[in-house]
């Protein structure tokens, strides 16, 4: 795999969350010299990054992208097998809703657990260097430099940089200096909802509260509770409430009013979590940004990834996965332009913007359908629907299939989304669909729908 051409090149990779850890892998096994600089401690020492610590769910995009890396085997045994969505009604009734066929399956990882693994295989690399406590302080934009500050000695630090890549998250100091460029288009946009951890601890013998095989959800509307297990046997929660409002955050004041808000709302999650109020106070109120930007690139030789480039809110579960394939396709590029920088970054940030705002978008609509649509009977119905086309037309795959269980383009893929609302608009407005979701009507609305693509 390394190519002797990179062997002395030298690349910088600004951020050592997921992204930036996994790219740094990347080119390691291309042969590049790694410096890989975070403005945090070394979570490995601390324990933990902090931050924003939502359980992640890995799909396919992201297990192509460990497998292309060649630490599948080491992720998997930190991964737990979600093979669907279980429903909450504040009645406490349950009800479970696949993802896709049988056999298919999200993962739920620990953000902080998987960070740790990556760190640990990039650094065991010879060619990567990581160097914590430092800040970006500067971005040399015409010549190939870049400041950081040691932030336990104060010292500025200016560092030989050919290549940039910005892994830097949401707030991305690479990007900020690129804001400031002529032309360069911006935009950054809050949900009304924040969201705060929240835990369910395993039973003393270590075994799981709430079955594990899947990710629990408690809709209610314009909000929502969602868990994901932990190897430990514990479950990650966390509650998406808006800030302001009626029934908000600003409104919860006590913690008799964190309990009478729980007690109301998810009466059936209360005795599953002991530490409910602690918890509530003790975690952070975060927010959720949505951010689009283009140019990615600057002069052929920096490149935005990751969040940086498109962070996006975690509703459909692809932040990471999407930063994970933005490296299996730089990797991809590096060998059909035969390791050319100054082709690769240009395409790269060209191709890849679509894709970025698509899912961006895909997200957003996916947060509705979290906390209302799925207990809407319309939408259990269509997604019976959907499944069964599937099962009789093998080449119509539904849009969630599309974007969790393969590689397709997420341009597509939101497309694709449009066109089969379109679609399930028809089928649902047929008479008695309730009882006749199965019959002549459904495969005739769908074979005109089919034939006008």
């Amino acid at each position: 795999m390394t190519n002797p051409n990179t062997s002395q090149q030298k690349a910088v990779v600004v951020g050592a969350g997921l992204v930036g850890s996994l790219w740094a892998v990347f080119l390691a096994r291309r042969g590049y010299q790694v410096e890989v600089y975070e403005r945090r401690s070394d979570m490995r020492a601390a324990g933990y990054f902090g931050g924003r610590s939502i359980n992640l769910a890995m799909s396919e995009r992201g297990w192509k992208a460990v497998e292309k890396a060649g630490i599948r085997e080491k992720i998997e045994k930190v991964a737990i097998a979600m093979p669907g969505r279980m429903m909450h009604s504040i009645a406490g009734e349950t009800t479970f809703q696949p993802y896709g066929k049988e056999g298919q399956a999200i993962y739920s990882v620990s953000r902080g657990g998987l960070n740790l693994e990556l760190l640990d295989i990039a650094d065991a690399f010879p060619n990567v260097q990581f160097f914590f406590d430092h800040r970006c302080a500067d971005v040399d934009l015409e010549n190939p430099f870049i400041t950081f500050e040691d932030l336990k000695t104060k010292q500025m630090k200016t560092v030989e940089a050919p290549l940039i890549f910005a892994a830097d998250g949401a707030f991305s100091a690479v990007r900020y200096a690129l804001q400031r460029t002529d032309r360069f288009d911006y935009t950054q946009f809050y949900l009304e909802h924040g969201y705060k951890e929240l835990t369910i601890p395993p039973h003393a013998d270590g075994s799981h509260r709430l079955n594990p095989a899947a990710l629990h959800i408690w809709p209610r509307g314009n909000f929502m509770v969602i868990a994901l297990p932990n190897a430990d046997g514990s479950f990650t929660c966390t509650l998406f409430l808006p800030f302001e409002g009626d029934t908000s955050f600003a409104n919860i004041k006590t913690d008799a009013d964190v309990l009478a808000f729980f007690q109301k709302y998810f009466p059936d999650a209360v005795p599953l979590m002991p530490t409910l109020v602690q918890d509530f106070w003790q975690n952070p109120t975060s927010s959720l940004v949505t951010v689009k930007c283009a140019p990615w690139q600057w002069q052929q030789r920096i490149l935005l990834i990751g969040d940086a480039a498109h962070a996006i809110v975690p509703f459909y579960g692809q932040g990471m996965n999407a930063g994970f394939e933005d490296c299996t396709i730089l990797d991809a590029m590096i060998d059909t332009l035969q390791g050319d920088w100054s082709r690769i970054i240009p395409q790269f940030a060209r191709q890849r913007k679509a894709d970025g705002d698509a899912i961006a978008e895909l997200a957003q609509r996916n947060f509705i359908e979290m906390r209302d649509l799925v207990a809407d009977p319309k939408f259990l119905l269509r997604k019976k629907i959907a499944a069964r086309l599937h099962e009789r037309h093998p080449d119509f795959l539904p849009v969630y299939s599309m974007v969790t269980f393969s590689n397709t383009p997420y341009r597509t893929a939101l497309l694709e989304d449009d066109a089969q609302n379109r679609l399930f608009e028809k089928i649902l407005a047929l008479d008695d669909i309730e009882n006749d979701w199965d019959g002549p009507a459904v495969e005739q609305t769908f074979g005109q729908w089919m034939m006008r693509r």
